[in-house]
């Protein structure tokens, strides 16, 4: 099916940098587009040309209607919508809107991302789960932020084990905040990057935003509350119970964790592992497992995490082969023995 499109002015923000928007969309919806002088030929299966045709639409709807597409947020709705048949790009970019995330605004970069964000907004508990970079944390952050400003809750509370990466720092010096604020020092940097500095100062003074290790949520019930953990990977059994069981009415959980950087003892399993087999079946939890694909960080982040992936794969792999018996040589068979004739007397 072939289908023509009139160019109308500045549609050639839609094509990126080298047309590499245009590549993105034939790759994706395995269609060919050809440019002209005056207007744009669509070719492909039919279904395909009109999901491509109603992409051009929103975005000249969004155009008129003053919408701005920055730091790269255009070219990342596009790899949603056509991973996901069932996104467009008005209805990404409105429900971005909806949000307000302070100075920021926040879209998401992946199909894994979107599921996410909209888990967060249907659900009371989300478990985010996945490698580094892939805005687990970040993302979250966002949300509680937007529910903050929209007066959905009184406060957020950011909690985090107080487990160092793979090394041991000793007695650090100083008050317990002043201790405890390396460990969570990537939940700073969101917060920061979304609010101005006087105001996250300023709600950090009143108690809005509370930050803090996961040891001092024992004994606490928390409602009106946005509550992050971070690093779950890193909790204990009895630490994740205990976390799990302390919302209260009009709150929001969202626990995040990166099964493949566990940094507790060896002998010790991580409760975010746990609560995961055990909570799959729990009714208004939501899971939300994210891959190398989702990293928006460096694309050496994700090549590196799926040769990390690659490697864990072959190790299991031989192990198994060690552990698998090996078959014996087959054993020769008995030689016959001759019958001796009986002896007959004359």
């Amino acid at each position: 099916m072939k289908k023509s499109i009139e160019l109308s002015p500045n549609i050639e923000t839609l094509f990126g940098t080298r047309d590499e928007n245009l590549h993105v969309l034939e790759d994706g919806l395995n269609i060919n587009i050809d440019l002209r002088s005056k207007h744009i030929e669509l070719e492909g299966a039919p279904r395909d040309v009109a999901r491509a045709e109603q992409l051009f639409a929103d975005y000249e709807h969004l155009r008129k209607s003053g919408y701005q597409f920055v730091n790269g947020d255009l070219s990342s709705m596009l790899r949603v919508v056509v991973s996901d048949a069932n996104a467009t790009l008005r209805g990404l970019a409105e429900a971005g809107r909806q949000r307000s995330f302070g100075r920021r605004t926040v879209q998401p970069k992946s199909p894994n991302q979107r599921r996410y964000l909209e888990a967060i907004e249907h659900h009371d508990m989300v478990f985010g789960v996945g490698p580094a970079g892939t805005g687990k944390t970040y993302l979250a952050v966002a949300m509680a932020i937007s529910a903050l400003l929209n007066k959905q809750v009184n406060r957020i509370i950011l909690a985090r084990p107080a487990v160092e990466a793979g090394e041991r720092l000793g007695f650090l010096p100083g008050t317990l905040q002043e201790k405890i604020d390396p460990y969570l020092r990537p939940l700073y940097d969101a917060l920061f990057d979304m609010l101005d500095p006087e105001r996250v100062e300023r709600y950090l003074e009143k108690n809005i935003i509370e930050i803090a290790p996961i040891a001092f949520m024992r004994g606490r019930t928390l409602n009106d509350s946005f509550v992050i953990l971070d690093e779950a990977q890193n909790t204990t059994s009895e630490q994740m119970k205990m976390f799990v069981t302390r919302l209260g009415f009009n709150s929001k959980a969202v626990i995040t964790g990166d099964v493949t950087q566990i940094d507790l003892p060896s002998a010790r399993r991580s409760g975010l592992i746990e609560a995961v087999d055990i909570l799959q079946g729990v009714n208004g939890l939501a899971f939300v497992h994210f891959d190398e694909t989702d990293v928006v960080r460096h694309h050496l982040v994700q090549r590196i995490i799926r040769a990390y992936d690659e490697h864990k794969t072959r190790m299991a792999e031989q192990q198994l082969s060690l552990l698998e018996p090996k078959p014996s040589a087959p054993q020769p068979a008995p030689m016959a023995q001759p019958v001796e004739e009986p002896h007959v007397r004359n």
